[in-house]
């Protein structure tokens, strides 16, 4: 696994949020437009490299890429993982969205209310203290469009921002109904990386998202 930190936006002692993730997690930073346009890029090359006779398949590769960030924009997504990790050469589908949500982290009700649907429990993560979490399973725009018979396993993680009235949301996804509960012990195990530093702090491995 490699560390994979994103960060707030500039300001007086806003807290740098990092976490580790799997070393096949491709990582996309949201913002600022071009910096998200450049990363989609430097994707789509990597996943083309040598292979000259697609370019009708790379550019909606493109596209796809790029819309699927510009949806997360929208969400108050700040940094977007891509899994391409691979077992006995069979992709392990999964994502990872990190968003920040202007909102108060006071009690499980408010969380719920975020969360929408599925059962919402207080947790504890090593480095941040108190969080809330829920799974559940629905079935998403991009399942149908493939055609999928499976939905998909949702794990969300809601964390307080400290000394802010913000909570930072990690949303896992993955469409592999049949190993979902080997794929959500994953998920749990990089939420579990997760911890907060000051950015006047030496942040060692750390840059800014």
């Amino acid at each position: 696994m490699t560390q994979a930190p994103t960060s707030e936006p500039a300001g007086p002692r806003l807290p740098v949020f990092g976490l580790i993730t799997p070393e096949d997690w491709y990582r996309i930073p949201l913002l600022p437009a071009d910096r998200r346009d450049a990363s989609v890029n430097a994707l789509v090359k990597r996943q083309f490299a040598g292979i000259d006779d697609q370019p009708v398949l790379r550019r909606k590769a493109e596209e796809q890429l790029l819309g699927t960030a510009d949806a997360a924009v929208g969400q108050g997504g700040v940094v977007l993982y891509l899994s391409f990790l691979e077992a006995g050469g069979i992709p392990l589908s999964a994502s990872l969205l990190i968003s920040r949500l202007h909102e108060s982290f006071d009690g499980l009700d408010a969380v719920a209310a975020l969360a929408g649907t599925g059962e919402v429990t207080l947790e504890s993560l090593p480095a941040v203290g108190r969080v809330a979490r829920v799974r559940r399973q629905e079935r998403t725009k991009q399942s149908r469009k493939l055609g999928s018979e499976f939905d998909d396993t949702v794990v969300e993680y809601f964390v307080p921002v400290p000394d802010r009235d913000e909570v930072l949301m990690l949303t896992f996804s993955t469409p592999l109904e049949p190993i979902a509960d080997a794929m959500v012990e994953l998920f749990d195990a990089v939420a579990g990386t997760l911890r907060w530093q000051h950015r006047e702090e030496e942040l060692t491995g750390e840059e800014d998202a």
